[in-house]
């Protein structure tokens, strides 16, 4: 068990309207903070007030990129409870990436206790309007004041919180996608599957050009023959082919959502046919022109289930299910939030009550 020091804030800040909160723009009152030291591991735990970090200009995450990244939520039920998703799941991926960043691992437990622990003090600041949540973002860098390539023998565990509305505009209405075979996300030995921020800086620049023409995110092809459909940049992507769900298989390029195992949970329950194989580009165009390409839904912790009403690749654009919303993609969506919210009962044993 965690043994957390608490440090107050003597300056709380005024909370946001909860019908303005965008994503990713406000930020609690306080973080939880743990160190680690070669030698001595993971020690001293600590919830302080939000503040900015004091790091030496040669703090080696600002070098060499060793950092990763989680993301999960807390949502407040109709009765007050305070639920988390899934939380054991995200701290066993956190530990995948930190082995290929070179990064210790951390107790699974105990980071799940010190989630807990910083959304309990920072419980008032959970939205309750409709599609809004307690954004949770923990993450570990490099913390060695060091110009030279190796691991860092010092790091940093932080968790901020952030009240968060839809991911993107639309909400749970279609996106526009842009397919990218211009850019290289990752590639198989890569860093595909972990959670480091390198993987989103070798994404800035497709997302941007995507943009400009218009789309919200960009849909990645295979590094190497640039065909084969792996993810967007946010999510991991499912197709409705013929009445069978499609969707990439974990090859090591593409994260393991957790959203994504979830979806797949669910649709195997509802007795659909769910099919995780390569599937191309070109495959999904020629169904989309043979009346077979139904549904397209894109998953993740930010957007939920995002549905994708339009694919631009090369300049030729699809649309898909007439850019609405479709039957499954929102069955999905009203089931997955369901359960987060506690409206729905939560057969799977996916929520942890904070308190």
């Amino acid at each position: 068990m965690l043994d957390i020091k608490m440090e107050k804030t003597n300056h709380p800040k005024p909370k946001p309207d909860q019908d303005q909160l965008g994503f990713g723009l406000y930020f609690t009152d306080h973080m939880f903070i743990m160190d680690y030291i070669e030698g001595q591991g993971w020690h001293d735990p600590r919830i302080v007030p939000y503040a900015p970090l004091i790091l030496d200009p040669s703090t080696m995450v600002f070098h060499y990129g060793q950092a990763i990244f989680e993301g999960l939520k807390a949502y407040k039920t109709k009765h007050g409870r305070i639920l988390l998703f899934r939380p054991q799941k995200n701290m066993e991926r956190i530990n995948l990436s930190n082995d290929r960043i070179c990064i210790p691992p951390i107790d699974t437990g105990l980071a799940v206790e010190a989630i807990k622990a910083i959304v309990e003090v920072d419980k008032d600041w959970i939205p309750e309007a409709e599609g809004t949540s307690l954004y949770i973002r923990p993450f570990i860098i490099a913390t060695d004041p060091f110009l030279g390539v190796r691991p860092s023998y010092t790091y940093k565990f932080i968790i901020i919180l952030s009240p968060v509305g839809a991911y993107y505009p639309e909400g749970i209405d279609p996106v526009k996608i842009f397919v990218e075979n211009k850019y290289v996300r990752a590639v198989k030995g890569g860093t595909g599957f972990a959670k480091t921020p390198g993987n989103y800086a070798a994404s800035l620049k497709a997302q941007v050009e995507a943009k400009e023409k218009g789309y919200t995110q960009v849909l990645w092809l295979d590094g190497v023959e640039r065909k084969y459909i792996e993810e967007v940049g946010t999510m991991n992507v499912f197709f409705k082919i013929n009445g069978k769900v499609i969707t990439p298989m974990l090859e090591g390029s593409i994260l393991p959502g957790i959203t994504r195992d979830s979806t797949i949970s669910l649709l195997k329950d509802w007795g659909v046919e769910v099919i995780e194989r390569k599937i191309s580009i070109q495959e999904l165009y020629e169904a989309h022109a043979q009346g077979r390409l139904e549904e397209a839904f894109g998953t993740g912790t930010a957007a939920v289930i995002s549905p994708i009403g339009e694919l631009n690749w090369e300049g030729n654009k699809i649309v898909i299910n007439e850019g609405k919303t479709g039957d499954l993609s929102a069955k999905i969506y009203n089931t997955i939030t369901g359960i987060q919210k506690g409206d729905i009962e939560d057969k799977y044993g996916w929520t942890v009550e904070v308190n």
